[in-house]
């Protein structure tokens, strides 16, 4: 089994796919158990005003398809979340606290104890380690504060790289939105000559569903941007304090 990519943050490969089959299992289940249900009921008794009903709304394909990707994708964006929150005080700590910042630092011992700890694949340690090493080949407190930059924008990319699935999500739900809308406008010129004749009732309905795809696509990629938005500060923040924690710590002790 693969293992989760520690810098992005992100489940293993199993998992996802795990998680992407149940999502689609469970919305498929729900859908035809509860919303297409109602929704022909609704259909038969209401006419018309049938299109406003919000199950009607909802028992197309394509909104299926899109709940589906909304729930995969709320958890990748929570589990990203709960690693962040888990780990939220190694962006602030002192890992050599006690190491006497008033004596010159022993490299070797503490490259030894932070490769040993259980967090050395976390960012922020991971990013200590690099800079340690850096101090121990060149005994230049200088080359170790660079290597802090250039650890911590690495970083900085792999979470940014570490959420293009979500991105893709995000801009494939209203895609699928305009393909019902294709698909709707498509099957209600296909009843164009009906319509002529008077019986608008299929052109209606096809129109409804050109519609309705877009209508929940466009809504659910709303509810996505703003959990994303969340996410990035919250990734920003890490990467900040991860920053400031090393400037502040690692380097005081470097300098002795």
């Amino acid at each position: 089994m693969s293992k989760p990519n520690s810098a992005a943050m992100n489940p293993n490969l199993i998992t996802s796919l795990l998680v992407l089959l149940a999502s689609f299992t469970l919305v498929h289940l729900f859908y035809e158990g509860v919303i297409r249900p109602a929704a022909s009921a609704v259909l038969a008794t209401s006419g018309s005003s049938s299109l406003f009903s919000i199950w009607v709304i909802l028992k197309d394909m394509e909104q299926q398809i899109c709940f589906s990707l909304l729930f995969f994708c709320l958890f990748l964006m929570g589990y990203k979340l709960w690693r962040l929150l888990d780990e939220e005080t190694l962006y602030t700590r002192d890992f050599l606290k006690d190491y006497d910042k008033s004596l010159p630092l022993d490299v070797d011992l503490a490259l030894s104890d932070l490769e040993a700890s259980k967090y050395k694949e976390n960012p922020a340690m991971a990013t200590w380690i690099n800079c340690i090493r850096r101090f121990k080949n060149t005994r230049n407190v200088q080359h170790a504060a660079d290597a802090i930059a250039s650890s911590v924008d690495s970083v900085a990319a792999q979470l940014e790289s570490g959420n293009n699935m979500i991105r893709y999500i995000i801009w494939a739900i209203p895609s699928i939105g305009f393909v019902g809308t294709v698909r709707g406008i498509g099957q209600a010129l296909a009843q164009a000559d009906q319509a002529l004749a008077g019986d608008i009732a299929g052109m209606t309905a096809s129109l409804g569903v050109a519609f309705n795809s877009t209508l929940v696509a466009l809504f659910i990629s709303l509810i996505l941007m703003f959990f994303m938005h969340l996410l990035n500060s919250r990734q920003d923040t890490m990467v900040l304090n991860t920053q400031q924690s090393c400037e502040k710590h690692l380097l005081a002790h470097l300098h002795n």
